[in-house]
């Protein structure tokens, strides 16, 4: 990848959004939930020392802008709009 997010800024790999409801219909584009996490694929120099390339995230709902690279959807998010960040439950510190 030769992207290199700046000011702050992560570059997030979306997750796809879900395309079935809970009982099993199709949902049509417009009814489907914008994704909110994602893996970090890069990410500012100065974005957050709690971060780091290849962490799975949670971000703020229509966070960001959306970018299309290399056939690829990412978001380009400040790292202020990041939730938590996804970890196996025997990592939280006491």
């Amino acid at each position: 990848m030769n992207l290199q997010p700046l000011n702050g800024y992560v570059l997030i790999e979306q997750s796809q959004a879900e395309t079935r409801s809970a009982g099993g219909l199709i949902l049509p584009d417009t009814a489907q939930e914008a994704p909110t996490r994602g893996i970090i694929r890069a990410m500012a120099a100065d974005a957050s020392d709690e971060i780091d390339v290849g962490d799975e995230v949670i971000y703020k709902k229509y966070s960001g802008e959306e970018l299309k690279w290399e056939g690829a959807t990412y978001r380009l998010v400040p790292a202020g709009d990041l939730l938590c960040k996804i970890v196996e439950t025997d990592a939280i510190p006491d």
